[in-house]
């Protein structure tokens, strides 16, 4: 097995005592030089277990403005390792993917790496769809997550749709980490109710701030861009369903994709309310 000397892996937690251990498993005791849990007052046992596998626990609190849990974790916490991987708690690090990420980190022409994830729905992994691709890997330093002042109108303590904004090149780790989200449809639905008021919002700080958007992927570009037309949804579906393969996967492939379309429809119902008041 690999060992990563050069790696330091942090993980935000609330309240994961479901996975904590799995996903700590699942790393190794020698792959990278620390794992640390940086954790925002978890009321179970996510902290004992953490220790128990010798990872470093750290407290978070969250005052509702920048910074949050992943740039706050790089600000005060600053890894002395080269590299930093951030990995949620219900993420599984596999054996392919460990050897891909250590000879990846050997070479010194990256800044940083997307990676790929599996996408589980209803009990079974997709094989079609859009891929679900992170940019989780980068080198101390060379960047961090974008920041958005919130100023208190969102309850997400995590960085969850802000990228990193990286300097250097960017390179693809392919092997997939196991992302095993197995919360169920009613989970899945109440957290894109939450994530869809954030886009909102945003939606109108970008445009009340002029923000430049120089360090966007064209993919975001576009996403902004369409965000105040219903035909943003449409295209989904199609590109989802239809040309990435979303019906190899029967009725759960169709149920993903009208969930995710009503996702991004309720984006554009958010934004055209708030438009009207």
């Amino acid at each position: 097995m690999c060992v990563c000397e050069n790696l330091t892996i942090a993980i935000p937690a609330l309240n994961e005592e479901k996975n904590i251990a799995g996903c700590l498993q699942a790393i190794g005791g020698n792959f990278a030089r620390q794992v640390v849990i940086i954790d925002s007052g978890s009321t179970d046992n996510t902290r004992a277990i953490a220790a128990g596998f010798g990872a470093k626990v750290i407290d978070f609190s969250w005052n509702g403005k920048f910074p949050k849990k992943r740039n706050w974790f790089l600000q005060h916490h600053r890894p002395l390792t080269q590299w930093v991987l951030f990995l949620d708690a219900d993420e599984y690090l596999t054996d392919d993917f460990k050897k891909e990420l250590c000879e990846a980190i050997k070479h010194d022409d990256k800044a940083g790496y997307w990676l790929n994830y599996t996408i589980y729905f209803m009990g079974k992994p997709l094989r079609g769809g859009y891929p679900l691709r992170k940019l989780a890997l980068f080198k101390v330093g060379a960047g961090t997550y974008e920041r958005i002042d919130e100023d208190q109108w969102s309850k997400l303590d995590m960085e969850i749709h802000e990228h990193p904004v990286i300097d250097g090149k960017v390179g693809l780790i392919r092997s997939k980490i196991d992302h095993r989200d197995f919360q169920g449809i009613a989970h899945y639905v109440n957290k894109h109710n939450e994530y869809s008021d954030w886009e909102a919002r945003r939606y109108f700080k970008i445009i009340e701030q002029k923000k430049n958007n120089a360090g966007w992927t064209w993919k975001q570009k576009l996403k902004y861009r369409l965000m105040r037309s219903p035909l943003m949804s449409i295209i989904y579906f199609a590109g989802s369903y239809i040309f990435m393969g979303g019906f190899l996967d029967g009725s759960r492939g169709l149920a993903f994709s009208i969930l995710k379309t009503s996702y991004f429809t309720q984006i554009y119902c958010k934004i055209k309310e708030n438009e009207l008041k």
